[in-house]
């Protein structure tokens, strides 16, 4: 039996998040369909996140096992040789067997990309939010500080969510502008659903004022999703980079 880990980067556009569903399109299931067209079995490919529909990945690792043998690089070139234009296969490498591509991430780092213009770019319309008024980036960048450390972020989490322990680490956060766009970047020992989304949101409801200054350690207090602010659309979210202890 061998164990591939599959470093993968896609456009999200297309797709309607990672996971396998019912009645719609993947980036797991098509992943799956290359897999089997190369190696004639269908196996189960591990993913280390499950990323919303339309979210983006600079960097998804995913792992799967098998009883077929090939080599890293061959694999690699035969998955991108058949795999939609909007997924690329960066790295294939053999792992442990019992390395499993969520369990054992130690770190995510995800980035949300805002166009700040006055006009929409036809080229990032599904690769960036377009935010039209002007966003005061060293006052968000410091009220982003606020978000660092150990909290249960019961207010950043999409309030249906099955998950019941909401304490999570974040230990690096940034917000910065190079020209028209804004990026804002989070590290994190793991991310709640729609938790990131939540964050910029709330920071933009900062910037316009809906939200007083300093309000967020007071939001994280009183894990009330209500008090936080919008969630920001999917198409401007990147997961950025993934860490393994390995």
């Amino acid at each position: 039996m061998k164990n591939y880990l599959l470093t993968l980067s896609f456009d999200g556009t297309n797709y309607h998040g990672w996971q396998v569903q019912e009645n719609a399109v993947t980036v797991q299931e098509t992943v799956q369909n290359a897999v089997e067209r190369i190696l004639g079995v269908r196996e189960n490919i591990i993913g280390c996140s499950r990323t919303d529909a339309f979210v983006h990945a600079d960097m998804f690792c995913c792992n799967m096992r098998t009883v077929k043998e090939m080599a890293p690089e061959k694999l690699q070139t035969a998955l991108n040789a058949v795999l939609p234009r909007d997924i690329a296969v960066l790295e294939c490498g053999e792992v442990p067997y019992d390395f499993h591509a969520r369990y054992d991430c130690t770190g995510k780092t995800y980035r949300y990309l805002l166009l700040n213009r006055q006009v929409r770019d036809p080229f990032y319309e599904n690769r960036a939010y377009h935010y039209p008024w002007h966003l005061h980036t060293e006052f968000l960048n410091e009220q982003a500080q606020q978000f660092l450390g150990l909290h249960d972020f019961s207010a950043f989490c999409a309030s249906k969510t099955a998950v019941e322990d909401k304490v999570r680490e974040i230990r690096r956060v940034q917000v910065r502008r190079n020209g028209d766009f804004v990026e804002f970047s989070v590290t994190g020992n793991g991310f709640l659903y729609n938790m990131v989304r939540i964050m910029v949101g709330t920071l933009l409801d900062l910037n316009s004022g809906k939200l007083q200054r300093d309000s967020i350690p007071d939001i994280i207090a009183g894990k009330d999703r209500a008090q936080a602010g919008v969630t920001a659309p999917a198409h401007g979210l990147y997961l950025h980079h993934v860490e393994y202890n390995r």
